[in-house]
C-alpha cells in the first residue's frame, strides 16, 4: 500500500469521524385525496450525486414515519413511493437541522398505474404489497463479484447461514425461482452461490406454493417463504457464467464452471465440478464461498461441517467428489411452460477410527476399544421434468416426473476387543465385508385444476405414482470369539442377495366451495393411497468344495411382503381474510396392513408362519391461524394429529447377521405410529428502526414410538428388535432479535442475539428393562457484525450450549455437559483489488477425557486479488493454518462413554483461479462480447 493511499484513507477515516452528524427526518403520509393514512410506503434519503441510498424505511399504520442516521453530507433528496400513488421528490438541507419535521406529505392518486405497477423510472429499495415483499437489487450495495448469496445478506430481515441456508423474517426460504420457474430442482444454494447480482432485477419474496395452488389463488405455506428472481429484460438474451481451477499442496486441487444461455423465455444451464477439499462442488475459488463454495465451516461438535444436510469433514474422512448437470426451462406461448434438469453426483470417500468406548448396562460394564477402515464410493443420476399447460384461464394441468439412479460400492475392514470390569476378555472380533447397491427411483405427479365461477372455487385431483427398488449384493467375512462360560467361535462366509420394493399410489380428488367469495370456503377432499413393500434376503453360506455360494441359509433369509392401504375422507374449513387466515380440517382415517413371510423351503414348505393382516382406523385433524397485526407483527400457529405405518425394514422378520455381536430383526407386529404436533410463532420486524424479533415453539407428542428393544448377554453380545412404546415427547423454542444501527453512511453495526431450547422424553430398553430419559439443552448465543463499507467487515460470535440428562432409573447416572464456541470473521476490501479474509473458530469443551485437549483453534485464511475489471480473480488460501484439525472427540449418551479419532481433512494450501464471463444484453439482441476488456 503507497504512502499516498495510506494518507488518505487516514483522511478520510478523520473527517467521517469529525465531521459526520447525526439527522432525523419525520413525517406523516396521506392521501391527497381521502386524507387517509398510507401505511407501508417506502421513504428514502438518497444522494443527489448518484442516488445511493443513504437509509429508508417504511411508514407505520398512521402514515407516520421516522429517518434517522449519521453522514457527513449537507444536502440529499428525499424520495417517497406507494402503489398506486404518484411519487414524492424533494432536496433536503440537513446542514441547517439536524431535527427536520417535514409536516402532512400528501401524495396523489397515479392514473398511469397498472395494478402493482410503478410507472416511474426509479425504484424504492423495498415495497410491500398484500402478499409480496419486493427488493430492488440496485439499491443495495455489494463488492463487484457478487453473488446472489453476497447481495441476500445485505437485506433487511434475510440472514443467510454458513451452510447457505435462508431466512426471511425469521421464515426458512426453501425454493428460489428465476423468472417464475425452478432452477436445478430443490437445492437453493445453487441458484443463490452461482447467480451474479449484476444480471438480477428484483427479489420477490411470497409464501411458498405449488403451481397448482398459485393458479386457484389459495394461500401458500406461511412456515416457508420462496424467492422469486426477476431478470431485467435489458438483461434477457446471451451468455454469462464461470470457471474457476485450483490446486494446492498434499495433491489437494477444485475445479468447477457454470454456463447459462438466455434467450427471452429459453433459459439452458449447464455446470460441472470436482474437489478433493471435502466439498459438494462449485468450488469457483471466490473469498465468501472459499473451501468449495460452501461458506465451509457450519462446524459440528466433532469438527466437520454441514452443507444441505450432507456432511464433510470430521468423521466423513477424506472425499474426492465430482458433479456435473444442465437446466432447461422454456415457454411455448402463454399456455404451455416446461422445465427439465438433470444433476449427476459421484464421490469416494476414506476413513479409518480409532474408538474408546464403555458401554454402560443395568448391572454391567464392558469396554470396547476398535479400529475401523472404510472405502465407499457412490454414483448418483438424477432427472427432474416439469410440464404444465393451461388450457385456458380455468383449466390447469401440471406433470411433474422425476427419475434417480445411484450406484455404490463399499469396501469394510474392522477389528474390536471387548472387557468387562474386572479387564477379562469377553469377545474379540475381525471382518472384512464389501458390498454394491443400486437404487432405481422413479416418480411422477399428475395435477389437474379446475377454477368455477368467481369466488375461488375450484376441483382439483392428484394422482401420484412411484417405485422405489434397492438391490444389494453382500459379501461377510467375519470372526468372532466369544469366551466366558458358553465360548462360541462364529465364522461366517456368506453372501446376501438383497432387494427392497416399494411400490406406491397415492390419489386424491378436492372440491373447494366458497361459502363468502374468495373468503370463506368449505373444503371436502378424499385420498386413496396404497403401497406395498417387498424385502427379499438370500442369504448362502460358501461351500469350499465348489467354491460357491451355494448353500442357503434359511432362517437368515427372508422374503417378506407387507402392504399399507388406507382411505381417507377430510372435511375441512378455510377463511382468507385481510388479516386474519385460519383453516380447520378433520379426516378419518381406515388403514389396512398386512404381511407375510414367502420363504419355503426345499420342499415348498413356508420356513416361517407369518400371515397377519390388522385393521387400524384413526382420527386425523388440522388446525392452523395466522395473525397479521400490522406490516411488521404476525402470529400464526398450528396443530396436527397424524398416523404412520412402521417401515418395512422394522416389520420383516429377517435377521441381519452383518454383526455377529450385533443381530437385527424385525417386528411383524408394531402397531402404527400417532403424533400430535403444535406450532406457535410470532415475528415482528420494524422498518423503521431496522429491529426485528423472531420467535418459534413446538411440541410433538408421541404415542406406539417404534424403537429399539436391546437384548445383552454377559458376554456383550446384542440382539435387536423393535417395539411400540408410549410417553415419547419432544419440544423445541427459539428466539432471535436483530437491530441495526447506522453509525453513518459508511459504518453499520448489526446485533444479533438469540436463544433455543430443546427438552427431549426419549424411552426405550435395556434388556427386559424399560426407561426414559429426559433431555434438556439450551444455548444462548450473541453475535457482532460491524461493516465499513469498501473496507473491511468484522463478525465476532460466541455461543455456549448447556445439556442435562437426567433418568427415571436408577441404573443410569444422569448427565451435564458445557461448550463454548467463539468464532470471528474478518474482511479487509481494501485496495478494492485485494480482500483478505480470514474465520477462526475456538472450541472449549471442560467435559473430555483427561488424555483428550480441551480447546482448539481452527484457522482458515486467504486473499484475492481481482482484475480484468473484477471479471478475473486469483485466490491464495490456507485450510487450518495452526494445523489443530486432529478431529479427536468424546462422545456420550446415556449408555455409552467413548473418545474417537477418525480421518480427517488436514492442512493444506491452494492457489485458485476464477474467470467470470456475461455477454447478457436487451431482449431479442446480443451485445458485443467484452470478455476481455
Amino acid at each position: 500500500m503507497n504512502n499516498r493511499y495510506l494518507l488518505s484513507l487516514v483522511i478520510s477515516f478523520i473527517s467521517i469521524c469529525t465531521f459526520a452528524q447525526d439527522f432525523k427526518i419525520t413525517g406523516n403520509l396521506k392521501d391527497g385525496e381521502q386524507k387517509t393514512p398510507l401505511e407501508a410506503a417506502t421513504v428514502v434519503l438518497e444522494t443527489i450525486k448518484d442516488s445511493t441510498v443513504i437509509t429508508y424505511t417504511i411508514s407505520d399504520r398512521n402514515g407516520g414515519f421516522e429517518l434517522k442516521g449519521r453522514t457527513q453530507l449537507e444536502k440529499a433528496n428525499l424520495f417517497v413511493t406507494f402503489v398506486g400513488y404518484e411519487s414524492y421528490e424533494r432536496e433536503i438541507d440537513i446542514s441547517k437541522s439536524s431535527n427536520l419535521d417535514l409536516g402532512t406529505v400528501f401524495l396523489d392518486f397515479q392514473v398511469e398505474s397498472l395494478g402493482d405497477v410503478i410507472v416511474k423510472s426509479r425504484t424504492p429499495p423495498v415495497i410491500i404489497k398484500k402478499d409480496t415483499l419486493e427488493f430492488n437489487a440496485a439499491s443495495f450495495k455489494t463488492k463487484p463479484d457478487a453473488t446472489l448469496e453476497d447481495l441476500l445478506k445485505e437485506l433487511p430481515g434475510a440472514e443467510v447461514d454458513e451452510s447457505g441456508q435462508i431466512r426471511i423474517n425469521g421464515k426458512p426460504v426453501n425454493q428460489i425461482l428465476v423468472n417464475g420457474k425452478p432452477f436445478f430442482g430443490d437445492d437453493p444454494t445453487i441458484a443463490t452461490r452461482n447467480l451474479t447480482k449484476e444480471i438480477i432485477n428484483k427479489i420477490q419474496v411470497v409464501d411458498t406454493k405449488t403451481e397448482s395452488e398459485e393458479f386457484a389463488g389459495e394461500e401458500g405455506d406461511a412456515d416457508n417463504k420462496t424467492i422469486n428472481i426477476t431478470i431485467d429484460e435489458d438483461k434477457n438474451k446471451g451468455i454469462f457464467g464461470r470457471v474457476a481451477a485450483g490446486a494446492g499442496t498434499d495433491d489437494r486441487f477444485e475445479y468447477a464452471g457454470l454456463v447459462n444461455y438466455f434467450d427471452n423465455d429459453l433459459r439452458v444451464s449447464v455446470l460441472g465440478g470436482g474437489n478433493n477439499i471435502n466439498s459438494p462442488g462449485f468450488s469457483f475459488g471466490e473469498i465468501e464461498k472459499m473451501f468449495g463454495g460452501a461458506n465451509y465451516i457450519a462446524f459440528n461438535d466433532n469438527g466437520s461441517f454441514n452443507i444441505n444436510g450432507r456432511s464433510f469433514g470430521g468423521g466423513q474422512g477424506v472425499t474426492n467428489s465430482r458433479t456435473a448437470g444442465a437446466n432447461l426451462a422454456n415457454d411455448f406461448g402463454e399456455k404451455i411452460e416446461t422445465s427439465a434438469d438433470y444433476f449427476y453426483s459421484a464421490a469416494d470417500s476414506f476413513e479409518e477410527t480409532n474408538r474408546s468406548r464403555e458401554n454402560i448396562l443395568p448391572q454391567n460394564r464392558f469396554f470396547s476399544k476398535s479400529f475401523s477402515s472404510s472405502n465407499t464410493s457412490t454414483d448418483n443420476h438424477s432427472a427432474n421434468m416439469r410440464f404444465q399447460a393451461k388450457i385456458d384461464s380455468t383449466l390447469m394441468i401440471e406433470i411433474l416426473p422425476k427419475l434417480r439412479y445411484v450406484e455404490g460400492r463399499n469396501n469394510n475392514f474392522g477389528r474390536s476387543s471387548t472387557t468387562n470390569a474386572d479387564g477379562e476378555q469377553v469377545n474379540v472380533s475381525e471382518y472384512n465385508n464389501r458390498g454394491v447397491r443400486t437404487n432405481r427411483e422413479f416418480e411422477t405427479r399428475l395435477t389437474t385444476t379446475k377454477k368455477y365461477g368467481n369466488g375461488g372455487g375450484f376441483i382439483r385431483a392428484n394422482a401420484n405414482v412411484s417405485s422405489n427398488d434397492n438391490e444389494r449384493d453382500d459379501f461377510l467375512n467375519s470372526q468372532t470369539d466369544v469366551f466366558g462360560n458358553d465360548p462360541q467361535e462364529i465364522d461366517r462366509n456368506q453372501f446376501t442377495d438383497g432387494n427392497d420394493l416399494v411400490k406406491k399410489f397415492n390419489s386424491s380428488v378436492s372440491w373447494r366451495l366458497p361459502i363468502i367469495a374468495k373468503k370463506l370456503f368449505v373444503e371436502t377432499k378424499y385420498e386413496y393411497n396404497a403401497e406395498r413393500r417387498t424385502n427379499t434376503q438370500l442369504v448362502y453360506g460358501f461351500d469350499a468344495t465348489d467354491q460357491l455360494y451355494n448353500e442357503i441359509i434359511l432362517p437368515q433369509s427372508t422374503d417378506f411382503k407387507s402392504e399399507n392401504t388406507y382411505q381417507r375422507p377430510e372435511l375441512g374449513f378455510n377463511y382468507n381474510g385481510e388479516k386474519l387466515n385460519a383453516g380447520l380440517s378433520a379426516g378419518y382415517v381406515m388403514r389396512k396392513l398386512t404381511g407375510e413371510d414367502r420363504l419355503t423351503d426345499e420342499n415348498g414348505d413356508r420356513v416361517r408362519d407369518i400371515d397377519f393382516e390388522n385393521d387400524f382406523d384413526a382420527v386425523e385433524a388440522n388446525a392452523n391461524l395466522r395473525y397479521r397485526f400490522n406490516k411488521k407483527m404476525s402470529l400464526w400457529t398450528s396443530y396436527r394429529l397424524n398416523n404412520d405405518a412402521p417401515d418395512v425394514r422394522q416389520l420383516s422378520p429377517y435377521v441381519d447377521v452383518s454383526d455377529p455381536l450385533n443381530t437385527v430383526q424385525g417386528n411383524p407386529n408394531l402397531d402404527p405410529t400417532n403424533r400430535h404436533s403444535f406450532n406457535l410463532g410470532l415475528n415482528n420486524y420494524d422498518w423503521a428502526s431496522r429491529t426485528g424479533y423472531y420467535s418459534y415453539f413446538s411440541v410433538n407428542v408421541t404415542n406406539n414410538q417404534v424403537v429399539n428393544q436391546t437384548q445383552v448377554d454377559d458376554n456383550f453380545v446384542r440382539n435387536t428388535t423393535f417395539t411400540n412404546v408410549d410417553g415419547t415427547y419432544n419440544a423445541y423454542a427459539s428466539l432471535s432479535y436483530n437491530k441495526d444501527f447506522k453509525l453513518d453512511s459508511l459504518r453499520t453495526l448489526k446485533v444479533e442475539l438469540s436463544t433455543y431450547g430443546n427438552l427431549n422424553r426419549f424411552v426405550n430398553f435395556f434388556n427386559a428393562d424399560q426407561y426414559a430419559s429426559l433431555t434438556k439443552s439450551y444455548t444462548p448465543a450473541l453475535g457482532l457484525r460491524f461493516t465499513w463499507k469498501d473496507l473491511f467487515e468484522i463478525r465476532p460470535e460466541y455461543r455456549v450450549s448447556f445439556t442435562e440428562t437426567s433418568f427415571n432409573r436408577d441404573f443410569f447416572e444422569g448427565r451435564n455437559f458445557t461448550q463454548h464456541n467463539m468464532r470471528i470473521r474478518t474482511t479487509t476490501y481494501f485496495p478494492k483489488w485485494l480482500t483478505w479474509e480470514n474465520d477462526i473458530r475456538y472450541v472449549y469443551n471442560p467435559n473430555v477425557g483427561a488424555d483428550f485437549q480441551q480447546d482448539a483453534i481452527f484457522w482458515n485464511t486467504s486473499l484475492a486479488y481481482s482484475f480484468m475489471k473484477d471479471k478475473s480473480l486469483i485466490t491464495f488460501k490456507v485450510y487450518d493454518l495452526l494445523d489443530q484439525n486432529t478431529n479427536s472427540r468424546r462422545n456420550a449418551t446415556e449408555s455409552y462413554v467413548e473418545d474417537v479419532q477418525s480421518t480427517v481433512l488436514q492442512q493444506y494450501f491452494m492457489l485458485s483461479y476464477s474467470y467470470k464471463f456475461n455477454t447478457l444484453g436487451k431482449k431479442g439482441e446480443v451485445r458485443e462480447n467484452n470478455w476481455f476488456d
